[in-house]
């Protein structure tokens, strides 16, 4: 009896994971199909339509119960505009958990749709918004922040580094970046995986995170130590935090042959996989708070 009462808890365990798993996979869905709509037109940079998902992302950080501003700024000539969402409360320390939401938009009347690029991180942020701010009951509170600016030399995350820096104590950036395919595992016999550059640090504390969702984590960007340094020093929003003395993690599952062009659509993400990388992030950052 003992052994059948330790198999129905189990099974009855298994099944509830597996119905958090889908209702997140299906919250992802639903903020994709948003930010990749045609209406959208690609969401580049200084557009109306960006203008449109700043006003949406407002309105999410604002029902989750976050303390919601907007940093407006001009980069090229043109204004864009970071939406801060801050757990409400004074905390001794923060994390900013950021993804850049602007995106190629359109060119010569065709709309890229930047699903993977990076739709697919601000889909991440908004679910943890709702989700992890329960969880900073302590000494650290949550900085989600919505980056505007990307494609004009990642100026939003510049402009919040620079005003912000001296406001907030920032223990720790954590930049979604790219998250959602499954086109190029590091290592192809283990196809469930995330990149996470900046992380080594936190190794042990990633692997217990990873019980549940068992990805291959990996701490370089494919081997190498050139491309590694590349990607997490220069060519993601977590430049401007590392240069002024902030520790990082960018989390990506890389650059595919659909990154930044018109191929970049909801049908060439993988959205379990998306799911599991939310769910290993949301499950080591519960820890850090």
């Amino acid at each position: 009896m003992k052994l059948i009462s330790k198999i129905i808890v189990l099974f009855g365990l298994l099944c509830s994971i597996s119905q958090l798993s889908w209702s997140r996979e299906r919250e992802l869905r639903d903020e994709l199909a948003f930010l990749t709509d045609k209406q959208n037109k690609g969401r580049a940079f200084g557009s109306p339509e960006l203008q449109s998902v700043s006003f949406y992302l407002y309105r999410q950080f604002k029902a989750a119960g976050l303390r919601t501003t907007v940093q407006s700024f001009a980069a090229g000539g043109k204004v864009g505009h970071n939406i801060i969402a801050v757990t409400p409360g004074w905390f001794k320390e923060y994390i900013v958990v950021g993804a850049y939401y602007d995106g190629v938009g359109e060119i010569n009347g065709e709309v890229y749709p930047s699903a993977d690029a990076n739709a697919s991180g601000v889909a991440v942020m908004l679910s943890l918004a709702r989700s992890l701010p329960k969880h900073a009951d302590g000494a650290v509170g949550v900085i989600f922040l919505a980056m505007d600016g990307h494609s004009a030399s990642m100026s939003g995350a510049k402009s919040f580094v620079e005003q912000y820096k001296s406001i907030y104590n920032i223990k720790l950036m954590v930049n979604l970046d790219t998250m959602g395919s499954s086109l190029e595992p590091v290592n192809p016999r283990f196809p469930n995986y995330i990149i996470a550059l900046g992380a080594s640090s936190y190794r042990f504390a990633l692997d217990n995170a990873n019980r549940q969702t068992r990805l291959d984590i990996n701490y370089d960007y494919y081997g190498s130590s050139n491309f590694t340094n590349l990607f997490y020093r220069n060519i993601s929003d977590q430049k401007w935090f590392l240069q002024a003395g902030i520790p990082a993690v960018m989390f990506t599952s890389g650059i595919t042959k659909h990154t930044n062009k018109s191929t970049d659509t909801m049908d060439n993400l993988d959205l379990p996989m998306l799911t599991k990388r939310l769910l290993l992030i949301e499950t080591w950052l519960q820890h850090q708070l």
